[in-house]
């Protein structure tokens, strides 16, 4: 009986927390409410509480209140948390030279390169020019620093974009909710430790690997967090100054050039349609138009052949 009151007043606690989770994160790093006296007694208030049960509830709810108080001051974070990000496309005569030189950088400030790609991409002339594509993560405390150095690399930036996110109230939210839901598993197994049956037990194994599904979500989200806020991230492009600003495309001649080549290739597109449509009619012809002008033809000889022939004109009297 102890033991069944005991489990329903963590089961109620549980509901609440899964309630007050919109609140924010700032007023749930508090230890969490626990409920009055009046919830914890049987349906309707109509049967009190007996003693015993009372005192088991209250220990449960000491040592799980007492864990939280305790590692609230540790999980608390002392600095705010911030994402920050760039992305960057940068005019260079030499890609693969700016390529490795931010490697280099990037593994000098403690950071490394996640994706480093080199394409060829064919371009107006007869020769075709190099793009390179790279993705960094370094330190957050080194950004502004592996930025410039960046920036650096090439002749002229004609695209930079940098973006911030601060997450700090969504990491302060996780770790409350994360200390809440450790305190109702605290509780949950001093629970399990005097289950007095099977099925008791497994009620509480039930209700504890609801908790443990939900803390570990909330570790994995605030790891995170954790993980883009300590580490920024910093796309690159590197391509060759004439292709960005579009010199060789620009001008009479250029145009004059483009515009010859647009025809022609106009020119041949409809070519080959007319041929692929001569291609696709014949068999057609072959099939269906030309059975059907043999057959035309045999019916008309046929009935000129059944045709009764012409009546002759009498010949005039001789006078």
């Amino acid at each position: 009986m102890r033991l069944k009151t005991a489990l329903s007043s963590v089961l109620i606690l549980l509901a609440l927390a899964g309630c007050s989770r919109s609140e924010g994160g700032a007023n749930s790093a508090s230890r969490p409410a626990a409920p009055d006296s009046g919830a914890l007694t049987t349906s309707g208030g109509k049967a009190e509480r007996s003693s015993a049960g009372a005192t088991a509830e209250a220990e449960i709810r000491d040592v799980s209140l007492s864990q939280a108080d305790a590692s609230q001051a540790a999980s608390v974070p002392t600095e705010r948390k911030i994402i920050r990000n760039a992305a960057l496309t940068i005019e260079s005569d030499a890609p693969a030279e700016g390529q490795r030189r931010i490697a280099s950088i990037a593994e000098q400030r403690g950071g490394f390169v996640v994706t480093s790609e080199s394409r060829h991409q064919d371009g107006d002339g007869e020769r075709g020019y190099e793009v390179v594509t790279m993705e960094v993560r370094i330190p957050f405390a080194q950004f502004d620093a592996v930025l410039g150095e960046i920036r650096g690399v090439g002749s002229a930036v004609v695209d930079e974009k940098i973006t911030g996110q601060d997450v700090t109230e969504e990491y302060i939210d996780l770790e409350a909710r994360a200390r809440t839901q450790r305190a109702f598993e605290a509780q949950l197994l001093e629970l399990l430790k005097r289950a007095g049956g099977v099925t008791e037990a497994l009620e509480v194994q039930r209700a504890l690997a609801t908790v443990r599904t939900e803390i570990e979500r909330l570790e994995g989200r605030r790891r995170f967090l954790e993980n883009q806020s300590s580490l920024s991230t910093i796309k690159v492009t590197l391509r060759p100054a004439g292709v960005l600003a579009g010199a060789s495309t620009r001008g009479f001649f250029p145009g004059l050039k483009r515009a010859f080549a647009n025809g022609i290739d106009v020119a041949l597109s409809i070519t080959l349609g007319l041929i692929q449509v001569i291609i696709a009619l014949i068999p057609v012809f072959l099939l269906i138009v030309l059975p059907l002008m043999l057959l035309f033809r045999f019916s008309m000889r046929r009935r000129r052949r059944n045709a009764p022939p012409p009546p002759t004109a009498a010949a005039p009297p001789v006078g």
